[in-house]
């Protein structure tokens, strides 16, 4: 995948987590902020370690052979022994059935293939790696399957790196001046055993030796000396369990005999088996000639059409399917985070109306809240119905409709409390009225007190009592008998003189009075007969509320209020 492609996916999952956390995450606002932070820093970081494995696993080699990018035949990577005698300046050899690239021996397998499919990022599926083995070049048969241990766990780093299945072919030769041409036999999986020969077609291991003669029959005693030791210290490394790496079947395995091997040596791991094994050290011409010379065997150009080609999943499609799986995360967080949205809106709304019954009608304080909190429910659901459903409760699932109903019911239910009782205005004081007779006070025409009169004046005036804030009227009215002034003054001067007796018998400031004469002008009777004018002759004694009146020493004015029922005195 290259850089513009890992960056593309980077910037396409921060919109996507951006999308998701500010739009449908059920958490406050400061929460999904903060969870939108942490996801762009993660992204930011595996950008970052991306990009340093990149600049790290990247160098600087010569790599200018490389097909162009559209080339789907097959790569081999080649490493091992034959890769070590390489003929050629350039660590690529394009042929016409495929392409074969040097891995050096210090250099990584993985290290290689990354660097390869940075330049060329459709190659993955038609990469595979070829070990090649040549057992004239080995003393120490233990060394070998060490090295051969190490291939093996980098192939399969290289599998889980490139994601494919990188097939493995395991290529043994040998030199022997029994041949006079590269003579190959190949064991492919569901081919069985095959005969190649660089100027005869591919045939059966029966065909040839039939065909062959003499010669063929001591080729192939060689040959198959060559499979027994390969089977025993090379595929066996690869094919055996191992807890730590996993095994790694072959796709194709391939025996090589020519007439000529560089860098051989006379005294070897394959020459000392021979002398275990078999009797061949004493056949002319096991051992090739030219032992020092550097020409090699030709490549097994023959195996490459059995391998894959380009073509499959390519890192553009493997983009395209990244940039749907994170898109299929993002609308699965969508999801899940709308569905419990919509369960918490219908959780709360529920809980709202069942509250709302269970306090009582005449409750009418909480009921009140409750019917408040009803409204605030409905208001939100007729807003979504009217206006669209927000995001973070859209995605089809959407509840709340169902629930506008059964609050607008709960509503109508409710009866609110009777208004409070009016308020009765405070009746204003009635003063406190005292009726004397005036001729039981009085004789005719006179004003002074008769004699005896004390007692009726102390029985009928005690509920007439001096105190602050309340003036003490005395009033005086007489009978139409007589002349208007004269019975104006006559009622007077019989109001003062009441006046002075309660003064002077109670000691009472005379502040406290007030006196009026009214004469004739106030008849609470028809004065045309003898009882009314019996009635109107009288002296009325009341309680009058009045501030700053009636003050006594050291004392404050009293609020204004009324000591009783007026009490009614005729004699």
């Amino acid at each position: 995948m290259s850089p513009a492609q890992q960056r593309a996916l980077a910037l396409w999952a921060a919109l996507l987590s951006a999308v998701v956390c500010l739009s449908f995450l059920p958490v406050s606002r400061l929460v999904s902020v903060l969870i939108l932070l942490a996801i762009l820093g993660l992204i930011m970081a595996f950008w970052y370690v991306a990009d340093r494995r990149l600049e790290h696993s990247i160098t600087l080699c010569h790599l200018d052979d490389l097909p162009e990018a559209t080339y789907r035949q097959p790569v081999v990577l080649v490493c091992g022994d034959l890769a070590l005698a390489w003929p050629h300046s350039s660590p690529v050899l394009t042929v016409t059935q495929g392409c074969w690239i040097r891995v050096e021996e210090n250099q990584d397998l993985a290290h290689a293939a990354r660097q390869i499919l940075w330049l060329r990022p459709d190659w993955g599926r038609q990469l595979s790696v070829m070990v090649s083995v040549c057992p004239q070049k080995h003393a120490d048969s233990e060394w070998l399957t060490s090295r051969l241990l190490s291939l093996r766990w980098k192939i399969n780093q290289l599998r889980k790196e490139t994601g494919h299945s990188v097939p493995l072919i395991l290529n043994g030769q040998i030199g022997s001046t029994m041949t006079n041409d590269m003579l190959w036999q190949a064991a492919i999986s569901g081919e069985g055993m095959r005969v190649w020969r660089e100027y005869a077609a591919p045939g059966s291991i029966a065909t040839w030796v039939t065909t062959g003669g003499t010669s063929a029959m001591q080729q192939q005693v060689l040959m198959n000396s060559l499979m027994n030791w390969f089977y025993q210290h090379v595929q066996t490394v690869f094919m055996d369990e191992n807890p730590d790496v996993p095994a790694i079947v072959p796709a194709a395995v391939l025996w090589g005999m020519g007439p000529i091997l560089a860098g051989s040596l006379a005294t070897s791991a394959w020459t000392v088996w021979l002398s275990r094994h078999t009797a061949m050290q004493h056949v002319a011409g096991w051992q090739p000639v030219g032992t020092d010379s550097t020409v090699i065997s030709p490549f097994p150009d023959f195996i490459l059409p059995l391998l894959p080609e380009g073509g499959g999943l390519t890192p553009r499609v493997r983009t395209w399917r990244c940039v749907l799986g994170l898109f299929t995360l993002a609308a699965i967080a969508a999801l899940l985070s709308s569905g419990w949205n919509n369960r918490q809106l219908l959780h709360r709304v529920s809980f709202d109306i069942s509250r709302y019954n269970s306090i009582s009608m005449n409750d009418y304080g909480p009921k009140a809240n409750a019917v408040a909190v009803l409204r605030e429910d409905a208001a939100l659901l007729d807003d979504q119905a009217r206006n669209g459903v927000p995001a973070r409760l859209g995605l089809g699932l959407y509840q709340g409709g169902r629930m506008r109903i059964p609050v607008l019911e709960a509503i109508r239910s409710y009866v609110p409390p009777p208004p409070p009782p009016k308020q009765q205005p405070i009746p204003k004081p009635v003063p406190k009225i005292v009726r004397l007779d005036s001729m039981s006070l009085f004789d005719t025409g006179k004003w002074a007190l008769k004699p005896g009169s004390t007692k009726l004046l102390v029985n009928s005036l005690v509920g007439i009592k001096a105190k602050p804030g309340w003036l003490i009227v005395v009033a005086g009215h007489t009978d139409s008998t007589g002349n208007n002034k004269s019975n104006q003054m006559l009622s007077l001067k019989r109001a003062e003189s009441v006046r002075d007796w309660m003064r002077d018998t109670g000691d009472v400031p005379e502040s406290c009075f007030a006196v009026q004469g009214y004469g004739e002008s106030r008849p609470v009777a028809n004065n045309d007969t003898t009882e009314g004018r019996a009635l109107n002759r009288r002296v009325e004694i009341s309680l009058v509320p009045q501030a700053n009146a009636c003050q006594f020493p050291d004392n404050t004015p009293a609020p204004l209020e009324n000591d009783g029922v007026s009490i009614n005195q005729m004699e």
